[in-house]
């Protein structure tokens, strides 16, 4: 793991911001295609950018203080400040809310933008997540013996830490701790690699999904299937049903894509298309 980059001086690069900056960037790359295939206005795809930007840290720090709210009363300014704590789902919905608050207001069609940025969010998701994994943050999966099983004793957290909240894994090992070194599913990686693929699969298509709205759709499907299936490799706690807090956003985004490809799939509504 290498959580720090290069560090000139007071100036630190780190992983896991160098990756979440090529991720946004190649997600706003590939929007600007899109938006000038679909002669779209060519300044709106670095308004988004801003919009998604700003809201996804808002919401994203918001959803890591609602779930750890007891550390947040007892020091509001530190989590408030601290550069660690950005949940995506949070910053997902956020941003999705205020990019459709900026496109109605302008009397722009939100199904027919969030369709050009589906396809670049999906990857740019995927190469945020590598720094996830570079950072060595706890975004990794529980012990493993695979080949590849990685080992995260340098990373921001490591696993000793980690593996605290789960006593059935932890009671396996002496003394009740997991061993920074035990190798572990690299669950980044694996996002990595499934977004890579659905990107591939939603580029191919991205020409032939009609009507409008249908390729969002689709990445809400594909976005919540991904998740909710690496949830079940991965170390966060169970909430409800033995699944995780992101396994249900998951699974009501899957839903709501679901729902909302069979409605875009009417005869009706493509003839107003």
């Amino acid at each position: 793991m290498c959580p720090r980059l290069l560090e000139i001086g007071p100036f630190t690069i780190y992983s896991y911001g160098l990756m979440l900056a090529i991720g946004f960037i190649t997600a706003s790359y590939l929007m600007s295609l899109e938006f000038k295939r679909k002669k779209l206005d060519p300044n709106l795809p670095g308004t988004i950018t801003l919009l998604a930007l700003i809201g996804g840290i808002i919401g994203a720090k918001l959803l890591f203080v609602v779930e750890n709210w007891s550390d947040f009363v007892r020091d509001p300014s530190g989590m408030v400040f601290s550069p660690a704590g950005l949940t995506f789902y949070g910053g997902f919905i956020v941003a999705t809310l205020v990019i459709y608050t900026y496109l109605r207001s302008k009397g722009l069609s939100f199904l027919v933008a969030a369709d050009g940025v589906a396809p670049g969010l999906m990857l740019g998701y995927g190469i945020a997540r590598t720094g996830c994994h570079f950072a060595g943050d706890g975004d990794y999966g529980f012990p493993t013996d695979l080949p590849w099983g990685t080992d995260y004793s340098n990373g921001t957290y490591p696993p000793s830490q980690a593996f605290k909240s789960f006593p059935e894994i932890a009671g396996q090992y002496p003394g009740g701790i997991v061993p920074d070194t035990t190798p572990l599913h690299p669950t980044p990686i694996y996002e990595f690699l499934i977004c890579g693929f659905l990107f591939l699969v939603m580029w191919r298509f991205r020409k032939r999904i009609q009507p409008a709205g249908k390729m969002f759709m689709l990445y809400l499907i594909f976005a919540g299937m991904e998740r909710f299936g690496i949830e079940f490799l991965r170390i966060n706690p169970r909430v409800f049903l033995g699944l995780s807090e992101a396994q249900i956003i998951a699974a009501g985004l899957m839903l709501l894509g679901v729902v909302g490809w069979n409605y875009l799939s009417r005869p009706s509504v493509k003839m107003k298309e």
